[in-house]
């Protein structure tokens, strides 16, 4: 089984297999809850090409065989009107954080641990546009199962085994779950300027 996780960018059709839907009229998820829930739901698959025409793009995709399998939004922190508004995740510095917010594994590849290979995409393509650190915002499952839909968030173990820590609790929930923002650095922190003498 070959994977292997590709940018969005230029794949919008790819994306769309995973998130959207083929159905005429239907909403389908297309990964706007955090970006920005205020664009009407037949306006969001354009919404969505648009951002899959140029770098950073809105994340990446993980192909099983050179079939697209799996999704992973990753951006900056500040393109996601959700996070720039939230009272329950806060935020830690002033680095643009890069931001992993959500994963979603089309049904005939699950249970292949996809969301690592998801995860460690996110966090690369994150690091080559430069990314100082990356987050999560995950929910701590204490070892026991989560269902499907509470999960798209990840889980507090996914991302320490990526090597990411707990950085700080938050006030959010997913499926009744407390979750963690969760960080790991890719670069030194850069120190504060010096004020003139």
């Amino acid at each position: 089984m070959a994977i292997v996780v590709r940018s969005a960018v230029g794949r919008f059709e790819d994306f769309s297999t995973v998130v959207g839907t083929r159905s005429p009229g239907a909403k389908g998820c297309w990964c706007m809850s955090y970006r920005d829930s205020r664009v009407p739901a037949l306006e969001r698959p354009d919404h969505m090409r648009e951002e899959c025409s140029a770098d950073p793009g809105p994340g990446v995709l993980a192909y099983v065989d050179e079939e697209v399998a799996g999704w992973c939004s990753v951006a900056p922190r500040s393109t996601y009107r959700r996070l720039t508004r939230s009272r329950t995740i806060p935020y830690l510095d002033e680095r643009d954080a890069w931001s992993v917010v959500c994963f979603v594994v089309r049904p005939p590849f699950r249970r292949r641990g996809l969301m690592h290979d998801l995860l460690a995409g996110a966090v690369d393509h994150a690091a080559s546009h430069g990314a100082e650190v990356v987050e999560g915002y995950p929910a701590e499952t204490g070892g026991t199962r989560i269902d499907q839909i509470s999960g798209y968030v990840g889980t507090v173990e996914l991302f320490e085994a990526a090597g990411f820590h707990r950085a700080s609790p938050t006030t959010a929930h997913s499926g009744h779950r407390p979750r963690w923002l969760m960080r790991r650095e890719l670069q030194e922190p850069r120190p504060p300027a010096r004020a003139p003498r």
